[in-house]
């Protein structure tokens, strides 16, 4: 199977400058294994001296695996997501960080982060990896997950693997909360049912507009509309979620400024 390497750019939201990085950390160690050839590879220069010498001898050679893409992927991933919780969260106490901590950098959440990529389906296997159905391979996908996540650092930088973190495997900060245990997430369907009945407006309608994803990791997109002009629409991993984060988009035009 050869990977559209560009619906998984535009489903990450970064563009790669050396699509070599990602296809290697596609590249399980089965594919690798079974291609002919030499092993050897130079070792990576920084992605601005590939910028400016496209041409240069720093690109990776195809027939290894993402392995150590994936060693380098799993620091990366556990220092940005310390960073961006001791950022996001001051009050947060040391226990609180590290629970979070360790629910982001868990295999379970970040193979519901594999399976929004869909990079089963980008996965470069050989074959007997592929007859014994490693693309639902949860070990598989979680390291390719991490794989990318270091090809996405090696070749635009902290700030591109920062911003690939967040959209893909930092959860709204109503579930954070709920699971650091600093008290209930905010009721924004209830509060907009307020802010409605104060504004003699009709009441809030909620409906479903699409789905996305298996089923074991489906996304769901909610509208909610308040009377004939203010409507909004988000996503969330249920409905409830969903409908959740679209009713606090409306809350927050309707308080005052």
């Amino acid at each position: 199977m050869t990977p559209n390497l560009d619906e998984l750019e535009q489903s990450l939201g970064y563009t790669f400058r050396d699509r070599a990085l990602l296809d290697r950390a596609l590249t399980h160690s089965s594919s690798a294994n079974e291609l002919p050839g030499p092993g050897p590879f130079p070792d990576f220069r920084q992605g601005a001296a590939r910028a400016a010498d496209p041409d240069c001898n720093a690109r990776p050679d195809l027939r290894t695996d993402n392995e150590r893409l994936e060693f380098l992927g799993d620091s990366i991933l556990g220092w940005l997501v310390s960073e961006w919780l001791f950022t996001r969260f001051p009050d947060y106490t040391e226990g609180q960080l590290s629970l979070l901590k360790n629910h982001l950098v868990s295999a379970t959440h970040l193979l519901a982060a594999a399976y929004r990529l869909e990079l089963g389906r980008h996965l470069r296997l050989g074959h007997g990896e592929e007859t014994a159905g490693g693309r639902s391979k949860q070990r598989l996908l979680v390291n390719a997950f991490e794989a990318v996540l270091a090809a996405v650092y090696l070749d635009g930088g902290v700030e591109a693997a920062r911003s690939v973190i967040v959209r893909q495997a930092i959860p709204t900060e109503e579930e954070l909360a709920s699971l650091a245990g600093a008290g209930p997430p905010r009721d924004f369907r209830a509060e907009l049912d307020r802010l409605a009945r104060d504004r003699t407006l009709p009441r809030p309608e909620y409906r479903l507009v699409g789905e996305n994803g298996p089923g074991h990791a489906r996304t769901f997109m909610v509208e909610v509309r308040l009377g004939g002009e203010l409507t909004a629409t988000a996503e969330g991993s249920s409905k409830k979620s969903a409908s959740h984060n679209a009713a606090r988009q409306i809350c927050e035009l309707l308080r005052p400024a």
